[in-house]
Order: structure tokens, then C-alpha cells, then sequence
């Protein structure tokens, strides 16, 4: 079969068809993980999702690519995990605008609104500028600052991106799955701006036009401690097998 044949071809798969280490250990980290993380950025090129797999002997990155199914997997070091989630959505220092309001509170309708006006400008700044405008002051319940803020955020958007952290364990006999997850704004020359609402880990057909939509200032340094926090510690763990 051609498939074999490229995987021999690459060192892979030996001449008995025996699994090479570095595969062996993918596939067993695949069907065995201790945690699971997923990271989901939606920017200019369009979605694309990455990811980190932590099984009990090894750590796996796969990164994909906007439009591509598939995936580039690439053993890491426990100790880099942070790293690596920060390193997927871009997250770095930079000299940023500093807002003119650190907490802006309307509803996904308002972003819809906004997205629309976008779409309608064309590339036109000055016609996004207004139309944006019009849209979110018609939409948003938010004045002065606040509207002027979302605007500005809105059309300075650069990513939107979520990571969501698994794992499994056992307390007092009972099966019980954790899940963890940050939302963040990537806005640019207007700095990051952490989403509180709606809150993640968000279901299928969870979130609708009217629901809530809250969003706070924040730095690079605390969005690399909220991604730090969602990490389980070793007690989280538990291990019963």
C-alpha cells in the first residue's frame, strides 16, 4: 500500500512494519492522554487550530494551518507547555493605546452589528469608521467612551482565540472530567482584552444575540497567567488505574 510505503520511506515504519519510537510514541500519547488542549484562533487568514497533548511518558504540539485538515505533530517538554500555548496565539509584549474605558458591556447582537458594518465598508476606513459607528450606536447600549472604545476594538481586531485544557480523574470512586478555558481578544495596537462573557467553555447553541457580551483590559503578562492557571497541578491529576 503507497501509505506504508511513505512511512517506510521516512523512517517511520522499519521493513517488518515495526512502529519507530518517535511514532510509537505519538500514537500511544494519542490513545492515552492525561490532558488535552485545544487552541482555536480566528484572525485575517481565517480559523485555524493548534494544540498540546500530555500523555504519561510524552508531550506532543500539533499546529495546523488556515484552509489545511491537516496537522504537524512535534514532540515538546512538559516545562514549556505555557510557553507553547503562548507561542500558538501570538500572545507578546508590544507598546499599545491605553483604552479609554478598561471594561466594555453590551451584547453579541452588537458584534454582529459591527461585523456587518465591516463588511459593508469594503476597506474603506473612513466609511468602516462610520458605518461601525452608526451600527454599534443603534445596537450596543453603550455611549461616549464605552461606544468609541468597542468601535475602535472592533476594527482593530486583529485575532479572537479561546484555549480549552481536559483531563480525567476519579474522587471518591466517582469518574469526573475538568475543563478549563480562557477567551481573549486580540486587539492590536488597542491591547488585549480578556472575554468574561459568554463564559467558556461555551456548548453548541449556548450563545445568541441577546446574550452577554463583557469584555476587560488586560496585559500580555496577566493573559500569560490566566493561560498558566488553566494548567491542572499535579493533585489534579489522579491517577486510579
Amino acid at each position: 500500500m503507497p501509505s506504508l510505503g511513505e512511512l517506510q520511506q521516512i523512517g517511520l515504519v522499519g521493513p517488518e512494519g515495526e512502529l519507530a519510537p518517535l511514532l510509537r510514541d505519538l500514537l500511544t500519547t494519542l490513545a492515552e492522554p492525561l490532558v488535552v488542549m485545544q487552541v482555536e484562533v480566528t484572525g485575517q487568514l481565517g480559523p485555524v487550530n493548534h494544540g498540546l497533548v500530555v500523555g504519561r511518558d510524552c508531550v506532543f504540539a500539533h499546529e495546523g494551518w488556515p484552509g489545511e485538515e491537516e496537522s504537524e505533530y512535534v514532540p515538546v517538554e512538559l516545562r514549556t507547555l505555557v510557553w507553547e500555548l503562548a507561542r500558538m496565539v501570538g500572545l507578546r509584549s508590544r507598546e499599545t493605546e491605553k483604552p479609554a474605558v478598561d471594561r466594555i458591556e453590551t451584547t453579541m447582537a452588537a458584534l454582529d452589528a459591527a461585523f456587518v458594518a465591516l463588511d459593508e465598508s469594503a476597506g474603506d476606513e473612513e466609511k468602516a469608521v462610520r458605518l461601525t459607528r452608526a451600527a454599534l450606536g443603534g445596537t450596543s447600549g453603550l455611549q461616549g467612551p464605552e461606544l468609541t472604545e468597542f468601535g475602535d476594538l472592533v476594527m482593530a481586531l486583529d485575532s479572537h482565540w479561546r484555549v480549552t485544557v481536559a483531563w480525567g480523574g476519579k474522587r471518591e470512586g466517582e469518574q469526573e472530567a475538568t475543563v478549563r478555558a480562557l477567551a481573549v481578544w486580540d486587539g492590536g495596537p488597542r491591547g488585549y482584552w480578556i472575554r468574561e462573557q459568554p463564559e467558556e467553555p461555551i456548548e453548541p447553541g449556548q450563545v445568541g444575540p441577546d446574550s452577554a457580551l463583557h469584555l476587560v483590559a488586560t496585559s500580555p503578562g496577566e493573559v500569560w497567567d490566566k493561560i498558566a492557571d488553566l494548567l491542572p497541578d499535579t493533585e489534579d491529576l489522579i491517577d486510579e488505574a
